[in-house]
């Protein structure tokens, strides 16, 4: 019978080592949790593989320091920590790899779309089309959510109690934000040329 993960017996502490080894161990440690994770690992998963009283934000400082000049990086995405290759990368993966499955298909309005919906969430497809003065297609609304983007936030407490939008870690992950405090504010957005002043 295979035992349950809290059963099995891991030496966090590592007392037979060196500090300098030990604090080396649990960096590797760490690495090996992020590359064997397809999302971003929060730092209470990362506590599990380090002794009591070892900072999991100075081992991810070092091993970030140690990736310097590799091909991926290490980020801070949804409230937790990724690898990810480095953007100078993405023409040599595409001409390498099939990527396809992994790609966003989305254009310039659905990006709006997201950037509405992310800025004015929980938001009703109503509130969307206030914003964008046309009705959002339930097909553009149902591909956003296909693509884990976007979920199905509270129901408005208004008449008919329609659902709401909301956005999604995947959302925070493909766009690379910790959270959604890290959207820029309307002065950047005009400073960017993204939006009119005013």
């Amino acid at each position: 019978m295979a035992k349950d993960r809290s059963e099995i017996e891991f030496d966090r502490e590592l007392p037979d080592l060196p500090p300098e080894l030990r604090w080396r161990e649990w960096m590797r440690r760490i690495e090996a949790v992020l590359f064997a994770s397809a999302s971003p690992v929060a730092r209470e998963d990362l506590t599990r593989v380090v002794g009591q009283g070892a900072s999991v934000d100075l081992l991810v400082e070092d091993l970030a320091a140690d990736l310097h000049g590799r091909a991926f990086e290490l980020v801070q995405v949804a409230g937790g920590w990724m690898f990810r290759t480095r953007g100078v990368y993405a023409p040599a993966i595409r001409a390498a790899a099939d990527v396809s499955d992994q790609q966003l298909d989305l254009n310039e309005f659905d990006v709006a779309v997201l950037a509405a919906i992310a800025y004015h969430q929980p938001i009703t497809r109503d509130g969307l089309k206030d914003i964008f003065g046309k009705e959002i297609s339930r097909d553009l609304i149902g591909r956003l959510h296909a693509q884990g983007l976007i979920g199905t936030g509270p129901r408005s407490p208004r008449r008919g109690a329609p659902y709401t939008f909301v956005t999604t870690d995947a959302f925070l992950v493909a766009f690379g934000l910790e959270s959604l405090r890290e959207l820029p504010d309307r002065e950047q957005l005009e400073d960017a040329g993204v939006i009119a002043e005013g």
